[in-house]
């Protein structure tokens, strides 16, 4: 369990910290969505687990590695359910080359286990629901709390969810509810830092 909280957390430190102070990129919007519909109509009649709906997408080829590196994948495919915000290929782009070959190496382990369980929060949680949820909170924004520990705060803006990591860096979240087995995923354009 605790490594499922483990992978969980680092997943989501990971989009959370890719993301950048400009507003998303309404191409990689569209894109998202087409791919959330794509991976949709794929998983409608059998849903693999997180981790084999993500192989599935090539825009999360970077996630998969990093889930691989980071020896997160068995945790990923375990009962669940999990709701993972998933940074794209897009997201990581936005990491410098030399931070990211550090991350993936034997001695950056540790740190991107932390980030990508930074992007897995413990049940599923659907976009109504989480919409619903930073409706009541108000302005200071919905607490969430992810498997490394750390929390994220989910608010709306400009009618979309975006998710402010410990650093203050922002996340848009640019497809919603792609069902898997075990959980759900939502597309993020941002890597989130845990600190």
């Amino acid at each position: 369990m605790n490594k499922i909280t483990i992978a969980l957390a680092s997943a989501a430190s990971l989009a959370i910290a890719a993301c950048a102070e400009e507003p998303a990129d309404t191409t990689a919007v569209d894109e998202d969505a087409a791919m959330a519909d794509q991976m949709a109509n794929d998983t409608a009649t059998e849903a693999g687990t997180i981790v084999e709906v993500a192989q599935g997408n090539p825009d999360f080829s970077t996630l998969v590695a990093a889930v691989t590196a980071a020896d997160l994948g068995e945790t990923l495919s375990g009962p669940g359910p999990y709701t993972v915000f998933a940074p794209n290929n897009a997201a990581f782009d936005k990491i410098p080359q030399a931070t990211r070959d550090e991350l993936m190496s034997e001695a950056g382990k540790a740190d991107l286990a932390g980030i990508l369980t930074y992007h897995v929060v413990e049940g599923e949680t659907l976009a109504a629901a989480l919409t619903q949820a930073i409706e009541g909170a108000g302005e200071e924004g919905y607490e969430i709390t992810t498997v490394n520990g750390g929390t994220l705060t989910a608010t709306m803006e400009g009618g979309n969810v975006v998710l402010t990591d410990a650093a203050g860096n922002k996340a848009t979240v640019t497809a919603t509810d792609i069902e898997a087995s075990n959980g759900a995923i939502h597309v993020i354009d941002t890597v989130l830092m845990p600190s």
